[in-house]
């Protein structure tokens, strides 16, 4: 009798037991199946956040790029412009000086061609080297974007600015032998060869020309760029 409630205690107590741990393998289950959740959640949450924060670090340095290259465009044409300005008002002061007769008036116009030519040489020096700066920026940009349409317009400002960098050049070349033809140039002095490379040189330029401005016409055909320029 006293064995046989042994026995039935000894099979409760088994049963309790055995209750108990798979009570407690399944809340050691769930904490541990909720910890790697909860580290799998953490895990993604920071390389979203890593991934996020290196695409808004992208887009920081692709607009810092690309403004600092615009800014440097800008300045390019502007003082290709004001080089523009005295080149053309050197030419008009040489043709003048060159059909004078006066020895005493063709050496005003010679002095005025001269000051224009410098002040020309000048501003194209300063245009070529920003043309040439805006390039190593526009190329620069292209490392933080890979949209298609953003690199093909890129490409294109670093194609204009290469040729205003051409373009500069040559009307600085162009504006150093005005200069050395109207400080060789008196009544009886002949500057045919100073000529001759005068407008070979000018040749090159209208040529180079028409490819800046088809480059500058491609540019303005990418209306959706207007957004970041």
């Amino acid at each position: 009798m006293v064995v046989g409630i042994m026995a039935r205690e000894f099979t409760k107590n088994m049963f309790v037991m055995l209750f108990s741990i798979m009570i407690g393998a399944i809340i050691i289950t769930y904490f541990v199946g909720d910890i790697i959740y909860r580290s799998d959640i953490e895990t993604l949450t920071v390389q979203h956040t890593t991934e996020i924060e290196s695409l808004e670090e992208m887009n920081i340095n692709f607009t810092s790029h690309f403004l600092s290259s615009s800014v440097l465009l800008d300045k390019s044409r502007e003082d290709r412009a004001f080089g523009n300005y005295h080149f053309d008002l050197a030419f008009l002061w040489f043709k003048t000086a060159l059909v004078e007769t006066n020895s005493s008036t063709m050496n005003v116009y010679k002095n005025r061609t001269i000051d224009n030519c410098t002040n020309a040489m000048e501003n194209y020096l300063i245009s070529h080297q920003n043309f040439n700066e805006a390039k190593k920026y526009f190329n620069e940009t292209k490392l933080y974007t890979s949209y298609e349409k953003y690199l093909e317009i890129l490409d294109l400002y670093v194609n204009l600015t290469s040729s205003g960098a051409r373009l500069t050049m040559l009307r600085y070349n162009a504006s150093q032998y005005l200069k050395y033809m109207a400080e060789n140039l008196s009544l009886d002095m002949n500057i045919s060869a100073l000529f001759e490379l005068f407008n070979e040189t000018m040749d090159l330029y209208d040529e180079e020309l028409d490819i800046y401005e088809d480059y500058r016409d491609e540019i303005d055909e990418y209306e959706f760029f207007e957004e970041i320029r």
